[in-house]
This record gives C-alpha cells, sequence and structure tokens, in this order.
C-alpha cells in the first residue's frame, strides 16, 4: 500500500462513468513510482459519515477498483463545470472540507477574468480588447472597429458556441462558428442588414463577451494557435512544461483538439510562420516570460494554483496575445506530437507538487485507512 495519498476529483459523464479515466490511469501509474497512491471520486461518492467510495486502479487486474476509505489528505480537482449544478456541488464540497489541502482554486469566468487581468500593467498589453455583449447594433460598431471579432460564451470550454465575424468589404461580413455541440456551422456571407438579422436570431445575451480577433490564418485557411502548459513541481515553484501548436480542421474557427484539431510541435508552427531563428527564439521567449507573469498574478488573486493551460495566440507581426486561461488543462497535445517525455512530466508534476504541498501543511507523512469495502467497477 502506498504510504501518501492523493484524492482527485472528477465528474460522473454517466451514473457510472467518471470524466478523464484514460488520465487519472497514468496518474495512478506515475503515482506508483513516487509512492503515491491515487483515489479518483466524485463529491456524490463520499457519504454522511466523510467517507468516500473512491476509485483505485489495480494494475494487475487491469481495472479500476471501488474501495471505502477515510477522506484524502490533498485534492486534486479536475472537475469540469460544463453545468451549473456541478459548480454547485464542487462549492459545497470545498466549503464543507475546507481543511483539506486543495492544489488548486476555481478561476473566474471569461468576462470577469479579463477584467482582473487587465487591472495589471505588465499583463493588460497582451490582451485583446474584450467587451461583455450587449446590443446587436454594438456588437456590429465592435466589427467595423476591429474587422475581425469573435463572441464567446462567458462560461463556455472547448469551443462550443463560439462566432468568428470578420468585415470583408463596406458592406460584405463573413460569419463562422461552432454551435453548443462543437459542431461547426456553415459559413455565412452577409450584407450588414442581413447580418443583422442573422444576429438577432441567435439570441446573444450579456452572458457573451465580444473579443477583438486575431488574424491566425495560415496558408491553408486554417487557424493556428499554441497550448502553453505551466506546472507546480516538486519544490512548490512554476515551471513552464511545454508548449505546442493546435491547427484547426477547415472551416473550423477554433483550433481545440477536441474540436478535431491537429497538433504540431512549437518550433514547427513557428518556423513555417517566421523565417528568422532568431525571432522564433525571441516569441519563444516572450511566451515564457509571459507564462510566469501570469501565474504570478493569477496567485495572488485567487490562491494557490498547481497548474494552467494558456491558449496564446502570435499574429503575424510576432506579437504574443493571450486568448483563455484554463486552470484544469489537458495535457493530450504533448502525446499526439511525440513529446513523451514532455507529456510524462505534465502528469507527474501534479503528484510531485501533491507531495510537496503535504510535507508544507504537515511535516509528516499520511498513510492511508483499511479498506472497509471492495467492489470491482
Amino acid at each position: 500500500m502506498s504510504s501518501q495519498r492523493l484524492g482527485v476529483l472528477a465528474i460522473y459523464l454517466s451514473k457510472t462513468r467518471l470524466e478523464e479515466l484514460s488520465y487519472f490511469q497514468k496518474l495512478s501509474k506515475e503515482g506508483k513510482k513516487i509512492g503515491v497512491q491515487v483515489e479518483v471520486f466524485s463529491p456524490t461518492d463520499v457519504e454522511a459519515d466523510n467517507s468516500v467510495r473512491s476509485l483505485t486502479y489495480d494494475a494487475t487486474l487491469r481495472k479500476w477498483v471501488r474501495r471505502r476509505t477515510s477522506m484524502p489528505p490533498v485534492i486534486y480537482d479536475r472537475c469540469r463545470y460544463k453545468a451549473a449544478a456541478n459548480y454547485h456541488m464542487l462549492k459545497a464540497f470545498r466549503n464543507r472540507h475546507a481543511k483539506l489541502i486543495f492544489l488548486s482554486r476555481p478561476l473566474a469566468n471569461k468576462w470577469s477574468m479579463h477584467q482582473i487581468l487587465s487591472e495589471n500593467e505588465g499583463i493588460r498589453p497582451f490582451l485583446p480588447v474584450t467587451v461583455r455583449y450587449s446590443t446587436v447594433q454594438e456588437l456590429l460598431k465592435f466589427i467595423k472597429k476591429h474587422s475581425l471579432v469573435y463572441v464567446k460564451p462567458k462560461n463556455g470550454t472547448g469551443g462550443r458556441g463560439i462566432l468568428r465575424i470578420e468585415q470583408l468589404g463596406p458592406d460584405l461580413f463573413l460569419l463562422q462558428g461552432r454551435n453548443q455541440q462543437r459542431t461547426i456551422i456553415t459559413p455565412y456571407r452577409a450584407s450588414e442588414k442581413q447580418l443583422s438579422i442573422k444576429l438577432h436570431t441567435l439570441k446573444l445575451s450579456p452572458d457573451y463577451v465580444v473579443q477583438q480577433g486575431i488574424q491566425l490564418t495560415l496558408k491553408d485557411g486554417r487557424v493556428h494557435d499554441y497550448r502553453l502548459l505551466i506546472q507546480k513541481n516538486g519544490r512548490g515553484e512554476w515551471e513552464v512544461t511545454g508548449c505546442a501548436g493546435r491547427i484547426g480542421p477547415h472551416r473550423s474557427i477554433t483550433s481545440n483538439l477536441h474540436g478535431g484539431g491537429s497538433a504540431v510541435s512549437q518550433d514547427k508552427l513557428l518556423a513555417y510562420r517566421f523565417a528568422s531563428p532568431e525571432k522564433t527564439e525571441s516569441i519563444k521567449k516572450e511566451m515564457n516570460s509571459f507564462a510566469y507573469k501570469l501565474a504570478d498574478f493569477l496567485e495572488t488573486k485567487f490562491g494557490k494554483l498547481c497548474e494552467l493551460g494558456m491558449d496564446i495566440a502570435v499574429d503575424p507581426k510576432g506579437n504574443v496575445w493571450l486568448l483563455e486561461v484554463n486552470p484544469k488543462p489537458s495535457r493530450e497535445v504533448f502525446r499526439k506530437i511525440g513529446e513523451i517525455a514532455t507529456y510524462q512530466k505534465a502528469v507527474s508534476r501534479p503528484l510531485e507538487y501533491a507531495v510537496w504541498m503535504l510535507r508544507q501543511n504537515t511535516g509528516r507523512i499520511e498513510s492511508p485507512s483499511g479498506d472497509a469495502s471492495n467492489e470491482s467497477d
């Protein structure tokens, strides 16, 4: 039995299946190497006496086994707030178990995050102009000012419900996007009047933000960006784990891998766009420098964080822009480009940070309680 325990909070996709189980399986295998037992559960698995019906991965049996244990002392929250009910459930869990060691804290929605980041003079220049949606008339004014804009749900993830509107001529606009199921919407060319009618039918609300678009179209018409992952290491310090490029499928306005995007190495994508090696090195340094600055600032606003995925754009001139920041990032992009060592590091760092946090908070090693029951899943 492992000498230290890490609880991983997740959400059920169905009555029996938890999200991200393939990642948690890798986490469990890496944990075993450094003496950490990974126990996966949802707040709904916690009993009235605070015992937990958690899942542990049995490498010998090659399957997940459910056991009843005491509450793990350290919690790695991987819950995705796809519904308000999930958010409230997680908030209640955190309030009820405030004495536990949480590796991170929830961040704000897109609009609140923009307002918070705008407070920092060092970060503000990296932010596209962003406003809250008010009316179709105001949106049209914003489009005419910036030529290219994105309209995003303030709580959306994975490219869901995002619109891209570009002014192509004096009275010609192009509307593209994805619906809430991530399906690509048929591109729509329209006059200002036609666009206005179309926008009214979409029933936009103040729950959307309108953002200045950055030109990210490659020569073949596909869009691209970069996913940078910065994590706490085993010394409790921020460290950039890696950065990879993402290219969206044809006719897509987003590059998310879940939406059909493909992964490419950062060096390859930068070299494709900028001929000068000095220029690409300068851009990489600026990305990394910005990542540390952003991570440090967010901790002053939200408390201790474990890892951050930053969606970064680089415009045709080489300027770096922050598109979005995610406190519960995927790390699959590194596996897809064949950077196995980076991927391994991306999986193991939350475990190493958890061990460091446990030592900082308790000064001793926690041992797991005995199992009260076993159930195979």
